[in-house]
């Protein structure tokens, strides 16, 4: 009996580990669980051909169902296609009043609903809560009878074969293999992108590069007013310079103005919390907390500054979607300088430190004697919502990776296109959200004052095309490769173009062109821009 149940499980194991060895294949292959990947695959379907997603998350819709739940629309009229279905079917799911089980439909209102189409149809609602959006994104799924292969993460070090210029398979740390005839990386990193050797940027180019205005260090410019105010010590002995630097702000110079760095804007988590006690869990004590840490938010609130709840945006059923707001708040900037291009490892602890940041910020607030009692008091009632992130504890699972790796493309978008100084000649998509970047960095003031650097805000004149070359390589680097959401960008046109909206537009834009390219058996770079445009006009997208 011994002798039969060791040969069972060396059967078994061998199974598996053939069955890890068969290589999936597909059409399409997508690489990533975001928004974007979920409108790709969707639109794969739609035009009769294989696909799997590949995703090294277990939750699909990345921020649109992570706690982003108060969507950056911009213009609304310029979001068409699957991204609008999506809106849509969020609409259809709060008119049923089974929806509404913390909150009476009519106290909510009709906040965050778009105006319907001319005729009735395709009604919207742009506010919602994460779970909600996940949902809608398991439903185009299982209606589509899409695959999804989660928590299979990319070898980024041999895990993409390339016969010439075209990507043939890819290969996870799990052991499986992905052959597919088209690829798109709709990953927030561009992971996919960069293993295939595709050329990208991270950081801020210089001004001078593209003739730009608004990209490079801006020490001078506070948009958005999340910036230091009035003067604060950089100091941990306010006015020593002997006593250090407090945490969280840099030693290093800011660089000239306009000049490129290395830094990208600051990430935090969207956090879904709840004033609702028979839904709230309170805000506990995290790990390792140290309440030194967020000194800077004491002395800002001593000049009398008293925004702190600005950013808490109502969404359905007494939740929030909170945001960054002011000069010390949820954004940990300067602290992930090293993720675009870090290892997973090292990734996941950049993660867990801004999760720490944010849990150890909420319980000052909450509980510092040092904080006025008004404040204090109005944070004690706010807990994380029960419901949501489940098996997260309540914690949202995806960072707002607001940038990271950018690919140099056959086209770059510029501030230019953005602004509608240049015209785009093959759009696939819109965009109209402002030119937004987060801060950068905080550095030292010459007068040993603390201030924020990177806070970028100029509205747009008229909503603006997205070009299709802006989410192809070059063609002498692959032919087969779609990258919808590290797309060809300076860092300020990004700042427009990184909305969850868009990514969904340029997801199933990005599926069309695939399709296309395939049946034409042509490279991603050589296909028909007239085809293209008239089956993506068909399929309700905005040009």
């Amino acid at each position: 009996m011994k002798h039969f149940v060791t040969v069972l499980i060396c059967c078994l194991l061998c199974f598996a580990q053939t069955y890890a060895q068969t290589p999936v294949e597909a059409d399409v292959v997508i690489y990533g669980g975001t928004s974007a990947a979920v409108t790709a695959a969707v639109q794969v379907k739609k035009m009769h051909r294989s696909v799997v997603i590949v995703s090294p998350d277990k939750h699909l819709g990345g921020l649109s169902s992570g706690g982003l739940g108060f969507t950056d629309t911009g213009n609304k009229s310029v979001i068409g296609g699957l991204a609008r279905e999506f809106y849509h079917r969020i609409y259809l799911h709060y008119e049923q009043p089974s929806a509404w089980n913390w909150q009476p439909q009519a106290e909510y209102g009709n906040k965050g609903q778009g105006t319907p189409a001319m005729d009735g149809t395709e009604r919207t609602m742009w506010i919602f809560e994460p779970h909600v959006a996940e949902q809608v994104f398991e439903d185009f799924v299982k209606e589509n009878n899409i695959k999804v292969y989660r928590d299979e993460w990319l070898d980024r070090e041999s895990g993409v074969t390339k016969k010439g210029q075209k990507i043939v398979a890819i290969k996870t740390l799990s052991g499986k293999t992905f052959r597919g005839k088209m690829f798109i990386d709709a990953t927030y990193e561009g992971d996919l992108m960069a293993a295939a050797k595709v050329s990208y940027h991270v950081g801020r180019e210089a001004n001078s590069e593209f003739n730009e205005t608004w990209n490079g260090v801006q020490t001078d410019v506070f948009h958005h007013g999340h910036h230091f105010k009035k003067p604060v010590s950089a100091y941990k002995v306010p006015g020593d310079v002997s006593s250090g630097i407090l945490p969280f702000i840099s030693s290093q110079p800011p660089g000239e103005k306009g000049s490129g760095d290395k830094r990208i804007q600051a990430y935090c988590f969207r956090l879904c919390l709840t004033d609702l006690p028979a839904n709230r869990f309170p805000l506990a004590r995290p790990e390792g907390y140290d309440p030194t840490q967020y000194e800077l938010l004491v002395r800002v609130l001593n000049t009398g500054w008293n925004e702190v709840f600005n950013k808490f945006d109502p969404i359905p059923n007494h939740k929030t979607d909170v945001n960054n707001h002011g000069p010390f708040s949820m954004d940990y900037i300067g602290m992930n300088y090293d993720y675009p291009e870090a290892s997973y490892e090292k990734r996941k602890e950049i993660i867990a430190a801004h999760a720490a940041y944010q849990k150890g910020l909420l319980y000052f607030i909450a509980t510092d004697q040092r904080i006025p009692a008004d404040i204090r008091t109005r944070m004690s009632n706010w807990g994380l919502s029960r419901d949501e992130f489940k098996d997260n504890g309540n914690w949202p699972h995806q960072l707002y990776i607001r940038e990271a790796r950018r690919m140099i493309g056959m086209e770059t978008m510029t501030e230019h296109e953005v602004l509608g100084k240049k015209q785009v000649r093959n759009p696939v998509g819109m965009g109209s959200y402002t030119l937004d970047s987060h801060n950068a960095q905080r550095y030292v003031q010459k007068d040993g004052t603390v201030q924020n650097e990177g806070d970028i805000g100029i509205e747009l004149p008229d909503p603006y095309r997205i070009s299709y070359g802006s989410i192809v390589p070059k063609k002498a680097e692959c032919e087969n490769l779609l990258v919808p959401v590290c797309a060809s960008c300076t860092h300020i046109a990004y700042g427009s173009i990184r909305m969850e909206p868009v990514f969904m537009i340029l997801g199933q834009s990005a599926a069309t062109a695939a399709i296309q390219a395939l049946d034409a058996r042509k490279a991603v770079q050589d296909i028909s821009y007239e085809k293209l445009k008239a089956q993506l006009l068909k399929d309700k997208q905005r040009l």
